[in-house]
């Protein structure tokens, strides 16, 4: 293993990590690393470690940084390309554990060990066809538990029912407990895919059903913008407006009829954004509106943006709080972040963004020159800016000057024919966090 002295002096050959280290000279961690993603995987990987383990040293993550030490200097051991790669996966940078991992099966002779941290790896990245295709390779070997249960959940991610179907017949009774909740899950997950898969095409472009597949989210509106550039329904910055924040509205009381559910108030949650839009929806579904309170049955929970919720005081014990399931209770987060899901996943969900701003709040607007600014946040009453949102132009939302004029239809009946088809599989189970984007493709911005 090196020595810290050498970890600091010894310097990369390769052309593509020089730029990288010249970023670590400068005190540039994620420069550094976003110079390393940018050379792939044609610098040796002994190279690749000693920008990692210099990176790693700096950020304070001891672990990698001296597994990053003993894969520069044996690059060929098996055991050193596992750590290496394990450490990458626990420290959030999944792509770079990838191909140590890879090699680290070769040379194991595929060690089943090695291959579930390589799906990992490919799991968190949402490689999910990658993974299919490591296990499928290794098939004759694998347990069913957590194996090939692996095998399924990631055939599901990757748009390949029929594999997973046939998998998943296959699949014994975990003889752990332990493994019972995950059976479980798998289980209403493939049966959300026969309901979805009654009301959608299921193929690469049908965002709203792979959406209910994955963690039973009815998605309310799909954005008409940047279809050919790959968003598939989702939005990437988004300003966003009372029009589209009714719209919203409308397509969950569209949800709640033709599912049969019939909620008897609607819950607020604490932080301002929530607020304004619980007061909004009380209106428009026509119920009292109450704080929430855990355990309460037969309400809806209306969250302008989880993560928003996750950032007020006391957020994330009440994150904990949703998390679990309350007879009767509903789950709607007007804005969910695609590439960077909440911890806990709704029931409903009006759109999919990357970066969203609230209409109250500080909105990019022509200055007196021409050029954009940031404005002031709107520090009106709540309940004067709900009145807003319930008299604002659903309508205008839903034309949006046609978008792009590239996206399928999304009208009322077609949503309506959505949310009936998937009556039966709705609000069961829990809501599990959806790390993956699934089977649809997205473009995602910087």
């Amino acid at each position: 293993m090196f020595s810290r002295r050498n970890r600091r002096t010894r310097r990369p050959s390769s052309p593509a990590l020089l730029a990288a280290w010249e970023a670590l000279d400068a005190g540039d961690v994620p420069g550094a690393l976003r110079q390393v993603r940018a050379a792939g995987e044609g610098p040796p990987l002994a190279e690749v470690a000693l920008v990692v383990g210099r990176a790693a040293g700096a950020a304070g993550f001891t672990d990698l940084a001296d597994a990053s030490a003993a894969l520069a200097a044996a690059p060929e051991d098996a055991r050193a390309l596992y750590d290496y790669g394990f450490a990458c996966v626990e420290r959030g940078v999944a792509d770079l554990a990838i191909p140590p991992l890879r090699e680290a099966l070769h040379r194991s002779g595929g060690a089943l060990p090695v291959l579930r941290e390589l799906v990992s790896a490919y799991e968190d990245e949402g490689r999910h066809r990658e993974a299919v295709a490591e296990l499928v390779r290794h098939e004759d070997r694998l347990a069913d538990w957590p194996d090939r249960y692996l095998l399924v959940f990631n055939a599901v991610l990757a748009g390949d029912l029929e594999l997973a179907r046939r998998r998943h017949a296959l699949l014994s009774d975990p003889e752990d407990e332990r493994w019972r909740p995950a059976r479980e899950r798998q289980n209403r997950m493939l049966a959300r895919a026969a309901d979805a898969g009654r009301a959608g095409p299921l193929d690469t472009a049908d965002l709203r059903g792979w959406q209910y597949v994955m963690g039973g989210t009815v998605l309310g509106t799909l954005s008409p913008y940047g279809f050919d550039a790959g968003m598939n329904g989702r939005y990437a910055w988004l300003q966003d407006s009372p029009d589209l924040c009714l719209r919203g509205l409308l397509r969950l009381r569209t949800l709640l009829s033709a599912t049969g559910v019939r909620p008897r108030s609607v819950s607020l949650l604490p932080d301002r954004d929530s607020r304004i839009l619980g007061l909004a929806a009380a209106e428009v579904l026509d119920l009292p509106a109450q704080p929430f309170a855990p355990g309460r049955t037969d309400t809806v929970v209306v969250a302008y943006d989880l993560d928003g919720l996750a950032a007020h005081d006391g957020g994330p014990a009440l994150i904990g709080e949703l998390f679990e399931r309350v007879p009767g209770q509903v789950l709607h987060a007007h804005a969910c972040s695609w590439t960077d899901p909440p911890a806990v996943t709704p029931d409903s969900s009006a759109l999919l963004h990357q970066s969203v701003v609230a209409p109250w709040g500080e909105q990019l607007r022509p200055g007196a020159d021409g050029r954009l600014e940031r404005g002031p946040a709107d520090e009106r009453p709540e309940a004067e800016i709900a009145a807003e949102v319930t008299g604002a132009d659903p309508a205008a939302a839903a034309d949006d000057g046609d978008g792009d004029g590239d996206g399928p239809a999304d009208g009322d009946a077609g949503f309506t024919a959505f949310a009936t088809a998937v009556a039966g599989t709705w609000l069961r189970g829990d809501r599990a966090r959806v790390r993956s984007a699934g089977p649809v493709p997205g473009s995602r911005f910087a």
